[in-house]
């Protein structure tokens, strides 16, 4: 699932690839990505334009053009935006293809379509649309992210998973963090101590950083992201067997000795 290091990295195709190329066609080979725009308007809107320096917030890519609206990509489970020339023979999963000056095409490519693609005319519509999404896991500072968790009850799991807490976590990453913090993902969020808070900004930042480079989650042999699918994973940390649960509907990987060994706090 793209996670905020992947759409970032998506951020960097659409600025190389597109920014400052003005869009010639937009083919829509699936409607069914479009969210809240029809085929019509969507290409209405967007040919002709120039596209402008994009931005990231969560899992969210806003595509801004000179003068003109903006384009909002959400990437679901399986979405990924490319950069190929426009005449490339397109992919059974290729939904929505910008042809753009230079020879240059980005292709929103997407297998299970649970998220898509939305036009946002002014900044109030993309505030509109961003409304619920809770500060950018990348830019939030330690107060501010101490004050977020500290006043919620759920799991710890479950709330740095929550958008509308701290936009742009999901399951690889938030594991991930909560392995290197030594923290027990079933833990009370509010039920953590400062310096556990503290240990948890610190560790997403340096988790984020790594991963953002790469552009994915790394599965190094030295991260728990390399070995939670192995058949009889051990922690990377310890070697013991490593724990996998249900939280927050989601397959969650632990270590029972590292993490505190304590799921309720």
């Amino acid at each position: 699932m793209p996670e905020l290091p992947d759409v970032e990295g998506f951020r960097r195709v659409l600025a190389s690839c597109g920014q400052g190329r003005r869009i010639e066609r937009v083919d829509v080979a699936d409607p069914g990505v479009l969210r809240g725009v029809s085929v019509r308007r969507l290409r209405e809107e967007l040919r002709g334009r120039t596209l402008a320096e994009p931005k990231r917030h969560g899992k969210w890519l806003i595509a801004r053009t000179d003068g003109g609206p903006a384009l909002l990509l959400h990437f679901g489970m399986t979405g990924e935006l490319l950069c190929c020339p426009p005449d490339d023979p397109p992919h059974p999963y290729d939904r929505v293809l910008l042809a753009l000056s230079g020879d240059r095409g980005l292709r929103y490519r997407d297998l299970r379509k649970l998220q898509g693609l939305r036009l946002a005319a002014t900044e109030a519509d993309i505030d509109r649309i961003l409304d619920r999404q809770g500060p950018d896991a990348l830019a939030v500072d330690r107060d501010t992210f101490t004050q977020l968790l500290a006043g919620r009850r759920g799991r710890i799991k479950a709330v740095l998973m929550d958008q509308s807490v701290v936009a742009g976590l999901g399951n690889l990453l938030t594991d991930e963090i909560l392995w290197r913090a030594r923290t027990a993902p079933a833990r009370p969020a509010n039920r953590l101590g400062e310096d556990d808070y503290r240990r948890l900004h610190s560790t997403l930042r340096r988790v984020l950083r790594s991963s953002v480079r790469d552009g994915r989650v790394p599965d190094r042999p030295s991260w728990l992201t390399g070995h939670r699918d192995d058949p009889d994973p051990r922690c990377p940390r310890c070697g013991g067997h490593l724990r996998r649960d249900r939280i927050a509907g989601r397959t969650t990987v632990w270590c029972p000795h590292c993490q505190n060994g304590a799921e309720a706090g």
